[in-house]
């Protein structure tokens, strides 16, 4: 096909889940051929990664109704200069800027891509500025079907999911002095109360006290939950049982080290840690909200089980600590669902995002 040329806009300026889905995506869109540059803020983080990845970037304040007509010239100058095939937005800020600036410029193909699970008020960002929207989960998808986007001008592009070799060994257990047969829950989320930390300490409680192998591992970081959750578990007097890694940069040495994975979630659009886990070779545990169903296969690879309800989550976790083969046989079955089907790969991702881009411009153009 004819390579295709594509502008991403981010007005955040850290780097989480949604920087990290353009980041891979145009590593793997210039992976098959296609040019991809950016248009991000000054003080972005994910404008200096692309920068170290050798992607031009083009920089612009996006706050502020000044900065918004600054950044209008500016977008739209390099949109034509550039005569790009298809501009992708990513947050509301950036979709009004770029997007309007795209419609001046006259750009073929201007794309949404909604990456959160919360519910969507006004359309203007869906419906009216841009042409077609993509979503990190079909979950996000059919809210905003509900919502009133056409059924054909939305479509679901799962995000890539790193699944590195899985570590012959891991520190973990030497780390924090436990014996081969203790068993190791572990779970890996940025400390923000939607993430159920609370919860999952609440349902561990009672196995944690019946059985003296049982262990909770942590690992994530953010102020001020994680001193929250860190007096929460002196509370209730779990310290030596409840073990806050904070952030870390080795999940795979970690993950390797765990006997089961497990997020109370609150929200999710995706869920990508649970792909995570998964092709780690872990039975995995979660709350079926929002696209967490989508990133496992219940009573397969792992347990769902209702938001709030701590007795079924308590037995969910029960179940799989008492029973080693089931461990095992989720494991296997996570490992395949997550690595061998290739539905969280970046090639995926990208082989998705490019068939919706030369959709939607032979639709554009007819």
């Amino acid at each position: 096909m004819t390579p295709l040329r594509i502008l991403h806009s981010e007005a955040a300026t850290s780097f989480g889940g949604q920087e990290q889905y353009i980041f891979r995506m145009m590593l793997a869109m210039r992976e098959r051929g296609h040019h991809l540059e950016a248009v991000c803020q000054p003080h972005a983080v994910l404008a200096q990664r692309l920068r170290d990845e050798g992607f031009t970037v083009h920089t612009t304040y996006m706050d502020g109704p000044v900065n918004f007509l600054k950044s209008q010239v500016s977008i739209r100058r390099v949109l034509r200069q550039g005569r790009f095939d298809v501009l992708n937005t990513h947050s509301r800020r950036d979709t009004i800027v770029a997007g309007c600036a795209a419609r001046l410029a006259g750009t073929p193909l201007i794309v949404r891509t909604r990456h959160l699970a919360n519910k969507v008020g006004s359309l203007l960002s869906y419906t009216v500025i841009p042409h077609r929207v993509t979503t990190a989960s079909d979950f996000v998808r059919n809210h905003l079907i509900e919502r009133g986007v056409s059924p054909g001008h939305v479509a679901t592009v799962y995000p890539a999911v790193d699944t590195p070799p899985v570590p012959e060994f891991s520190t973990l257990r030497q780390e924090l002095s436990l014996a081969q047969n203790d068993v190791v829950v572990g779970c890996v989320a940025v400390m923000r109360k939607l993430k159920g930390h609370r919860e999952l300490i609440d349902a561990m409680e009672p196995l944690i006290k019946d059985r003296p192998n049982v262990h909770l591992v942590l690992v994530g970081g953010g102020s001020p939950v994680f001193e929250e959750v860190q007096a929460y578990v002196a509370e209730k007097g779990l310290g030596k049982r409840v073990h806050m890694l904070g952030a870390r940069r080795d999940v795979p040495n970690l993950l390797a080290g765990f006997d089961i994975f497990a997020l109370a979630t609150r929200k999710e659009a995706s869920g990508t840690v649970f792909v995570e886990a998964g092709a780690a070779g872990l039975p995995v545990v979660g709350t079926n909200v929002d696209g967490v169903p989508e990133m496992m296969q219940a009573g397969v690879s792992g347990l769902l089980v209702p938001l709030d309800d701590g007795p079924a989550l308590t037995a969910a976790l029960k179940r799989l600590i008492d029973d080693p083969e089931l461990r095992r046989q989720m494991g296997q079955a996570g490992f395949r669902f997550c690595r061998d089907d290739d539905k969280f790969s970046a090639n995926a991702m990208a082989q998705r995002a490019e068939a919706c881009y030369t959709r939607w411009l032979a639709e554009r153009k007819s």
